[in-house]
């Protein structure tokens, strides 16, 4: 028996990109992205998509839906003061206030848990008071509140303040899946050979669109403790996407399917919220479809 495993990257408001290329799927497949996949799998941004078209409790949403979720409230999300964008706040606060995130999230989830999803969920985030991975799959943690699991899964450093969280008993300081596993790919084919140990496993995995982005030596020569932060952090979230990629070519080839290109006109930036460059990351999802068309007729083929 084939079972279908959906991974989708981090990459803040990016995430507007798979959302589209989902809504394409659901489009030509006639089907909803919970009925498809047997697992799904997201990091940061792309837990927010999975978890949204996951959603078991009304409303339920399409993928459409998680579209105009960018849209409109990506803006506010990523909402910061004067004070958080000044030079203070790289000694005192992150640079978004968490509170923004969190209604967002409440609104969207409400009180849904983790076990009512309609397919199996993974999420990733780490713990940095154990100095360890954390993973919120939906068999395993249940009643963990998903909007509790995302807004763990998205406290990139630097842009929100971690989340603290009690599981089974255990204190936990959660932040961004993206810290190990930007593309969590690797993470979901394991956790899928373990639940379905006796079927065929076809992994499609959607990327938030690559960079070029590049630090030249005579910048990183310069650059001190501060300095070093977001730079670090743009090569820590880019590194694992390709590492991940090769991977799976080298172990699973034909049965993994990676749809990912270069940003060409969008900022990589995962804040970037003027009205233009979201309008830029829509043109990129339709130019990603449009570079992808075999791979994604070829998938939706296979469905019908």
């Amino acid at each position: 028996m084939v079972k279908y495993i959906l991974s989708v990257d981090g990459g803040g408001i990016r995430g507007i990109i798979p959302a589209i290329i989902l809504a394409e799927i659901e489009q030509r497949t006639r089907k909803t992205i919970a009925e498809i996949f047997d697992l799904m799998a997201g990091t940061s941004t792309g837990g927010i998509v999975v978890a949204g078209l996951c959603k078991k409790d009304k409303p339920q949403y399409s993928a459409n839906d998680l579209v105009e979720f960018y849209r409109e409230y990506g803006p506010y999300i990523f909402k910061s003061s004067f004070f958080r964008r000044s030079i203070l706040s790289w000694f005192n606060c992150a640079q978004y206030p968490h509170k923004n995130i969190e209604s967002v999230l409440d609104k969207y989830f409400g009180e849904d848990i983790l076990k009512n999803t309609l397919s199996n969920v993974l999420i990733t985030s780490y713990d940095i008071q154990n100095n360890c991975p954390f993973f919120f799959k939906s068999w395993k943690e249940g009643n963990i509140k998903l909007k509790d699991a995302l807004r763990a899964a998205t406290a990139a450093p630097t842009y929100f303040a971690p989340k603290y969280l009690k599981v089974n008993q255990k204190e936990m300081v959660l932040v961004d899946g993206g810290v190990f596993a930007n593309n969590p790919a690797a993470c979901a084919y394991a956790s899928g050979k373990r639940l379905f140990p006796n079927d065929e496993i076809i992994l499609l995995s959607i990327g938030t669109g690559g960079t070029n982005r590049s630090i030249k030596y005579a910048n990183s020569r310069r650059f001190g403790k501060i300095g070093w932060i977001k730079p670090l952090l743009n090569v820590m979230f880019a590194s694992s996407l390709d590492a991940v990629n090769y991977q799976l070519d080298q172990v699973i080839a034909d049965k993994y399917i990676r749809i990912q290109s270069q940003l060409k006109i969008a900022s990589p930036d995962m804040d970037n919220i003027t009205s233009k460059n979201i309008k830029s990351l829509q043109q990129e999802a339709n130019a990603m479809i449009e570079d992808n068309q075999e791979l994604i007729d070829k998938f939706c083929d296979v469905l019908s």
